[in-house]
């Protein structure tokens, strides 16, 4: 299971010498959504093959029959965090496309090169990402 992009230790990461989000760094970015996207996509298809697989039809005994339903139900939920992701994933292409890609959308800032080689799906730099979750901690209601 992979919950992190693709790692890019091979290139070293996004180029240095361009300005900030030029060419070369948006192609980069672009390149790592997609083969993000693309890696979801597959093991999404390896599940779906998998759950509807004829062995999974087979009768067990009932340990075995909860077994097997509580594997499923842990799949089926990390697809559809999985499918969540692809639409960030999809909204930072979007992004790329006009223009505003890497650019905090609170505060208008640079989200920043390491930020967005971490998490390429991140809208918030992170001092606007830290007040955000702030606030969230202080409304959030006791458990």
């Amino acid at each position: 299971m992979r919950h992190a992009p693709p790692s890019d230790v091979a290139d070293g990461g996004p180029p240095m010498d361009d300005g900030y989000m030029g060419p070369r760094q948006l192609a980069y970015f672009r390149r790592k959504l997609l083969d993000w996207q693309s890696a979801l996509l597959a093991e999404t298809e390896a599940t779906l093959a998998e759950l509807g697989h004829d062995s999974h039809h087979e009768v067990g005994d009932e340990l075995d029959r909860a077994s097997r339903e509580a594997a499923q139900a842990l799949e089926l939920r990390t697809r559809d965090r999985y499918r969540k992701l692809l639409g960030k994933i999809a909204a930072a292409i979007a992004r790329i496309d006009d223009g505003s890609y890497g650019w905090c959308e609170e505060t208008g800032e640079p989200i920043g090169l390491a930020r967005l080689d971490a998490r390429p799906v991140a809208t918030l730099c992170v001092e606007a990402q830290e007040r955000r979750e702030l606030r969230e901690r202080q409304t959030r209601p006791d458990l």
